[in-house]
Parts: structure tokens; C-alpha cells; sequence
């Protein structure tokens, strides 16, 4: 889930500076589509996986853009934390769904999008994904425990079913926390270019945004609006 992630570093962070430049966007994300329906103890099952299966795709491109540069001096540090989310969501939608959940929930225009910009940020020296990397991993580890407790209330979803959010078997929570925004620090203190590195964060947000839509859209049966937006090709 997008969550807002708190700025304590320094002035010249890259965390600071995406903070700043998507904190707008943080806003917006939790106020729209199935993710404020989430936030508000309000999602249905079927909205929540639905988001899940649109967003595994993005999560899979993360890992493998990742693991692609994991020799390189910038993204390294990032790939020292096998963090594996994309198995722990297939793993919850098998439980919320069944083997066939790729069958069975789409995968809608606005997942595909969110997961070819992540495809493209991985191209190059790969640092913009240290973006993707703070928006998504970052935003778990910080509201993850949140989302858990309301969806276990609202949804009465067990651990098998929120394995999304479990980080023990990596480390401690909050020492996990602390531990990864450093290695997103030197990520960014290694990188070359961390103006368009933080332009990436927004681009980010608003794949989050746009698929948080099409989701709720999708549920209640009305079609997108037809229009060239964030990811398209």
C-alpha cells in the first residue's frame, strides 16, 4: 500500500527530496480509489484483491530490475535486502483466491501500465527504481502494520491472507525500516542523476493513484476513461 513516509534525513537526501516532491501526491493516494476505500475500513475482499493482482506485476519488475543491477555501485545496497514481495502477494492471493487468481481477477490497463514504467526505470544505470523502491517497499515497511490491522478488522483477513506485509522472517520491523532507508540513501548518494530520480517518485504516485481508480472503477463496473496517461505507450 501507498503509504506517506516520514522525512528525518538530512537536507540532501534522496529520501528528504522525494518526500518533499510526492508529498502532495502521498496525500492524494490515500484519499482516492479502493486504497481511501482501504484506509477507511470500507474495501470489499474483492477490491483488495484486485489491487494486490495489479500490483504484483509491479513488484516482480522492482525485484527483477533490482536483482538485474544488483553488482552495480548504485543499486547494491538495494539488493542486499531480498525484501521478495512479489512472492509473498502471490502467495496471499492464492489464499484470497485460489491457484487460478491470475485467471480469475484481471490484469487491468493501469497494472500493466504501472508495471512497464517500472520496466523502463530499470533501464540504463537503473537508478531511478531507487524511486519505485522508496513508493512501494519503504511505504510498506512505514504503513505496512497499519493496513494490516485495519484490513484484519474490516475484511477479518488472517496472517496467511497478509503475508504482504510481514517483514519477520527478514528482520525487525523497525530496525528493517531504518536499515533500508539508509541503503536508499547511498542508492541515491551513488546515482548520477537524483533529479530524475525524485521525478520518478512522482511518476510513481501517480501510476499508485491511477490503478487505485481503475480498480474501484473496475468493481463498480464502470470502463476508464480512454486516454493516454502515465505508462502508456
Amino acid at each position: 500500500m501507498v503509504t506517506a513516509v516520514t522525512a528525518d534525513s538530512g537536507a540532501s537526501s534522496v529520501v528528504t527530496a522525494l518526500y518533499v516532491r510526492t508529498r502532495a501526491l502521498h496525500l492524494e493516494a490515500e484519499r482516492t480509489g479502493v486504497v481511501a476505500e482501504i484506509l477507511r475500513g470500507g474495501a470489499s475482499r474483492e477490491g483488495y484483491a484486485l489491487l494486490l493482482r495489479n500490483l504484483h506485476p509491479a513488484y516482480r519488475e522492482i525485484e527483477d530490475g533490482i536483482e538485474r543491477h544488483r553488482n552495480s555501485p548504485i543499486l547494491a545496497p538495494l539488493a542486499r535486502w531480498r525484501l521478495a514481495r512479489t512472492s509473498a502477494i502471490a502467495a496471499d492471493l492464492t489464499a484470497l483466491a485460489g491457484p487460478d487468481w491470475a485467471a480469475q481477477w484481471p490484469l487491468l490497463p493501469e497494472g500493466e501500465a504501472y508495471a512497464r514504467t517500472i520496466s523502463r526505470a530499470a533501464e540504463g544505470d537503473g537508478s531511478r527504481l531507487i524511486a519505485h523502491a522508496y513508493t512501494r517497499y519503504l511505504g510498506d515497511l512505514n504503513g505496512g502494520l497499519i493496513v494490516r490491522r485495519l484490513l484484519e478488522k474490516s475484511l477479518g483477513l488472517g496472517a496467511g491472507e497478509l503475508s504482504h506485509y510481514d517483514f519477520s522472517a527478514i528482520a525487525e520491523p523497525a530496525a528493517l525500516k531504518t536499515d533500508y532507508r539508509q541503503a536508499l540513501e547511498r542508492a541515491g548518494a551513488a546515482a548520477h542523476d537524483t533529479d530524475a530520480i525524485v521525478a520518478e517518485g512522482a511518476v510513481a504516485f501517480e501510476c499508485n493513484i491511477a490503478l487505485s481508480i481503475a480498480v474501484q472503477r473496475h468493481l463498480a463496473g464502470k470502463p476508464a476513461p480512454q486516454s493516454q496517461g502515465v505508462g502508456s505507450p
